[in-house]
């Protein structure tokens, strides 16, 4: 790397005091921070400055930065920069030249220095920055920075007044708009034509936490922040009571039904409505923002100052076209794009009905979103101070979170960084039908939880020692997850939950991680350690989804007790379980609330902006992170600081937050890039409406359960293969790191486990998953099973230098895959006949052509008989072999329909070389039916050759045939499949002709006959 600067990590992060304007900062070179400290100001730049992988770097003792990861510069934020370096000039002597005397003397009491009560820097800059364009730029030889302002505002924001002011997470926004609003105010009382100022102020929140939590913007408000900040001086309070200020989240701007209008039918409503573009029972924008404004009173004449918090919300987005190639947005940008449109045009009507004199916009990130029309994370153009991530970092202001930088995982990339690429394909998508029992969690994210639960208890265990004697509440473990489904799962995971029998609860299991388990010695806790929110749906103002409420129904009526408790003779009943949940989270760490003693937070989705607990140690996200706007997000939720003491040199001292799964880069630059260039012709592939006759529906299956008409049962082990325990894609340790500051190393779990007491661990798993059935208990198997254990373990286990039979005990699935091993060398010794059964996948058990749609740069060719648009031919310049097997089946008489097996979801498990793949097959085709017959035939077919890579073809081709199709078929319920290889084009008609014969015959292609269950085969060919 050659920079003879780069130093070991650099130990305490804190440079600066909070209270001054930072004068020192580390250098960060194209490596990352060279550990070199330089004077003055850091540049505002835009980046995230988080530590990134340094695994396959072996030898280099530094953290590094990738900047090229987004593929564009880093570069200086120029306006901000410039302004910055003019508001110093100003502020420097103290004197604030230019000002009214009001304002000079509300700066003189920010900066006193003596005061009990200090405001951070990071506040006071930003509320200069905003007097400073108001009353002095332009003037006094000044530059008039608003002329550079006015253009980026016409251009974006169809010429509302707006100014962001970018502060990081944790760092007081709130306390800036409540003197932003005190400046205005008592400027306006002493000098009431003066038309800059204003005391009439709209404050628009994304959501309902953020709105409740500023009310400490309120004068009237025990806890108001004039008070308890000590902003405003003594002989000027009085003049705060001409304030006005509505809080609002900006669903408000939404238009709602007129009251007659309410509860009409749809069709009766449009019938009314007639050929009228209006629809005269919704409210007007005028009468909407007479609602939003109605508590600010006043003659209407003066203006409206407007702060938008997490103003990133809000922005006017460019229609498709604009934003390059008019690609599909995910529904998550669709959502993002319809609510800032909400908001924005809510403005717009507020800007013509009432007048707005200047919006405020406050954010950590006020950077476009993807989807927005403009590049991501391009910066807010308006935006005019900023106090980066790193700026707190090195003020202290800030925990500096650490991620994973390095582990023992046999590939590549950090295992717990970049999580998602692990176990993202692999976790429900959508609903359950019925409850999963003993869901395995992979062996990723099972080992990201173990090793972030071994980190918690250390500062859990800081906790019990030194903070808890004083009341103060335990360390905050916060888990993001992608949907309800999978937030569910591994809520119960962690928590335990309740086993149910003929709807009865009949016990309760506890939890995987001891700390957090809201089960102990059976019994359910009566005040949750762990707590699952759907903070989107609590946020919203709507009500909670019923799966939802139907998996947090213990948790509700906990909460429910412990609110009775603290509230005698409170009418419970009248607080609704959004209210009560949203109160529970809003007060995790607070001190005598209700959520003071939770431990953990499993979020479907986001936790909320405003979401803020200072007790937060440990984040996991379980989810796709393709924004680096949602990276920096999701982690602000656990940097707010817990103590706000100094030391004897007037710092803050460090604190952490250890972060897994979320794969920070940096955010590109505040330039106006050209827009993308439109890509290379993508072609649309999909399900088309008016095929629905050519549907194809098929089976997910997870694997083969194999039935044994009885107990007669011995080992045979001597085909079995050796079972590996070495490198994998579990790190055994882990390397955290913050981007500066101390780091930490998990080293994994330190028991040691004899090799008996793994052998009992596979027999007890064994026994449940095969034989412990309700109908069929055979508990009298276990001492023969755990003999068969030992012997496989002595005889098959090889365990690499370094390594333990520990993985077995915990890794889940690695001690799954063993006993699935040990069960196949039990059954395969048995010759008596066995049952092949299909093991259908839990979460999503059938999937179909329908459900298909994706872009290709591939060759395509189209269909007729297909319910999907095009075969996508594999290779560079497109699969020749491919391309004539589908002209071969759009001319076959027999062939009803067929697929591509392209982003189908097809696949067939098989195990090769001890370990479990997943074979992707090229086409399914259905046959014509017979006659009287009331089921489908299909047909998997391969090609191969060609372009085609080599592989365990064998392995793919034996499973397929004896095990996929037989165990498929033997269900009973799913149909007749068969499967054949096409293996020359010459021979591409004959071969598919005799399939089809042999299909339509119920010959072996349909599976060995001696595996078939004929019995299935028979009720099957009667009626499946």
């Amino acid at each position: 790397m050659g920079d003879e600067r780069m130093t070991k990590v650099i130990e305490n992060p804190i440079l600066n005091s909070p209270y001054e304007q930072p004068d020192r900062y580390y250098e960060v070179g194209p490596q990352g921070p060279t550990g070199e400290i330089r004077e003055g100001r850091r540049p505002s730049e835009s980046f995230i400055p988080i530590a990134v992988s340094k695994k396959g770097k072996k030898g280099l003792d530094q953290i590094e930065i990738d900047f090229d990861a987004t593929g564009e510069r880093r570069e200086r934020n120029s306006l901000i920069n410039d302004l910055r370096r003019e508001v110093f000039r100003w502020r420097r002597g103290g004197e604030y030249s230019g000002v009214t005397p009001i304002s000079r003397k509300l700066l003189q009491h920010w900066a006193d220095p003596n005061r009990d009560n200090r405001v951070l820097f990071c506040q006071r800059e930003a509320a200069e920055t905003a007097i400073f364009l108001t009353e002095v730029a332009g003037r006094h030889g000044y530059t008039d920075w608003r002329r550079r302002l006015e253009p980026e505002n016409e251009a974006h924001n169809s010429g509302l007044p707006r100014v962001a002011l970018k502060m990081a997470t944790g760092s007081g926004k709130t306390v800036v708009m409540a003197m932003l609003i005190a400046w205005q105010t008592l400027n306006k009382v002493q000098s009431p034509r003066d038309a800059r100022f204003s005391n009439r102020f709209l404050v628009v929140t994304p959501g309902i936490t953020i709105r409740d939590r500023l009310r400490v913007l309120l004068p009237e408000d025990p806890e108001n922040y004039y008070d308890q900040r000590d902003l405003i001086p003594a002989d000027l309070k009085g003049g705060l009571v001409h304030t006005r200020i509505a809080i609002t989240n900006y669903h408000a701007f939404q238009l709602k039904d007129a009251k007659e209008i309410q509860g009409v039918a749809r069709n009766t409503r449009l019938l009314l409505k007639g050929d009228r573009t209006e629809d005269a029972f919704k409210e007007t924008p005028k009468a909407m923002v007479s609602r939003v404004l109605r508590d600010l009173g006043g003659s209407g004449q003066q203006q409206v100052v407007v702060f938008n918090d997490e103003a990133h919300h809000c922005y006017q987005d460019r229609p498709l076209s604009a934003a390059g190639g008019g690609e599909k947005l995910s529904k998550e940008e669709q959502s993002a794009n319809e609510e800032a449109r909400v908001w924005f045009k809510g403005l717009q009507a507020v800007a013509k009905h009432a007048g707005i004199k200047q919006i405020f916009d406050l954010s950590a990130t006020p950077f476009y979103l993807k989807g927005s029309g403009y590049n991501e994370g391009y910066i807010f153009p308006w935006t005019v101070s900023d106090f980066s991530l790193m700026d707190a970092i090195e003020s202290g202001i800030v925990k500096v979170p650490r991620t994973p930088v390095d582990d023992d995982a046999d590939h590549d990339q950090v295992t717990y960084l970049r999580l998602w690429d692990f176990v993202g394909d692999k976790l429900p998508k959508k609903a359950l039908k019925d409850k999963v029992k003993d869901w395995i969690p992979e062996p990723e994210l099972e080992g990201a939880l173990r090793s972030l639960h071994r980190s918690y208890q250390k500062a859990f265990e800081h906790w019990e020692t030194s903070l808890q004697p004083h009341g103060e509440p335990p360390p905050v473990f916060i888990v993001v997850c992608p949907n309800t489904t999978v937030s569910k799962l591994v809520y119960e995971w962690i928590a335990g939950q309740e086993v149910v029998e003929d709807d009865e609860v009949v016990a309760h299991k506890r939890g995987n991680l001891e700390l957090l388990s809201n089960v102990v010695d059976g019994k359910p806790l009566a005040r949750p350690r762990t707590i699952l929110i759907d903070s989107r749906a609590i946020e919203s103002g709507e009500g909670l989804k019923k799966d939802f409420k139907q998996a947090a129904a213990a948790e509700i009526a906990a909460f429910q007790a412990e609110y009775r408790r603290r509230n005698p003779g409170a009418d419970v009943e009248k607080i609704t379980e959004e209210e009560l949940l949203r109160e529970v989270m809003n007060t995790v760490g607070k001190k005598g609330r209700l959520g003071e003693q939770v431990r953990c937070v499993v979020s479907v989705s986001m936790l909320t902006e405003g979401w803020d607990a200072n007790t937060v140690t440990h984040i996991l996200g379980i989810r796709a992170f393709r924004s680096q706007l949602l990276c920096e997000q999701v982690v602000g939720r656990g940097l707010r600081r817990r103590s706000y003491a100094v030391n004897n040199e007037g710092f803050f001292e460090p604190e952490y937050a250890n972060v897994y799964g979320i794969p920070f880069q940096f955010i590109p630059s505040d330039k106006p890039t050209k827009d993308p260039l439109p890509p290379k012709p993508v072609q649309e592939v999909g399900a088309l409406e008016g095929r629905e006759h050519l549907r194809i529906s098929f089976p997910k299956l997870d694997g083969y359960r194999v039935e044994v008409p009885d107990e007669e049962i011995d080992l045979d082990l001597d085909s079995t293969p050796m079972f590996e325990v070495g490198p994998n894609t579990v790190p055994r340790w882990v390397e955290m790191q913050g981007v500066v500051g101390a780091g930490e190393h998990d080293l994994g779990e330190e028991r040691t486990y004899r090799p008996q007491e793994v052998a009992f661990a596979l027999a007890k798993r064994i026994l449940d998953t095969q034989f412990n059935t309700a109908e069929d208990k055979r508990p009298w198997l276990f001492p023969k099973l755990v003999r068969f254990c030992r012997e496989w373990i002595e005889q098959r286990v090889k365990v690499d230098e370094g390594y333990s039979l520990g993985h077995l005990m915990t890794i889940t699935k690695a001690q799954a895959e063993a006993a699935e091993q040990i069960w196949g060398a039990i059954i395969r010794y048995n010759d008596r006949r066995v049952r092949l059964r299909p093991m259908l996948n839990r979460f999503d058990p059938v999937g179909s052509t329908e459900e298909v749609y994706f872009h290709t740069r591939k060759a395509t060719v189209p269909t007729e008989k297909s319910e999907v648009s095009h075969v996508t031919l594999d290779g560079a310049d497109g699969n020749t072999w491919e391309q004539l097997l589908a002209a071969e089946l759009e001319l076959n008489l027999n062939v009803a329909a067929y697929v591509k097996n392209d982003h189908l979801g097809f696949s067939i498990p098989y195990v090769h070389g001890g370990r479990t793949h997943s074979y992707v097959p090229d086409f399914l085709v259905r046959m014509h039916r017979l006659d009287g017959e009331d089921f489908d035939r299909i047909l998997i077919v391969e090609v191969s050759g060609s372009q085609k890579s080599p592989g365990p073809t064998q392995a793919k081709a034996t499973t397929a045939r004896d095990s996929w199709c037989v165990a498929v078929n033997n269900h009973g319920g799913l149909g007749r499949w068969g499967y054949v290889e096409m293996t020359h084009p010459l021979s591409f008609q004959t071969r598919l002709a005799e399939a089809i014969q042999l299909l339509y015959g119920d010959k072996p292609i349909i599976g060995d006959p001696d595996l078939l269950d004929y019995d299935a085969h028979v009720r099957s060919a009667g009626g499946a």
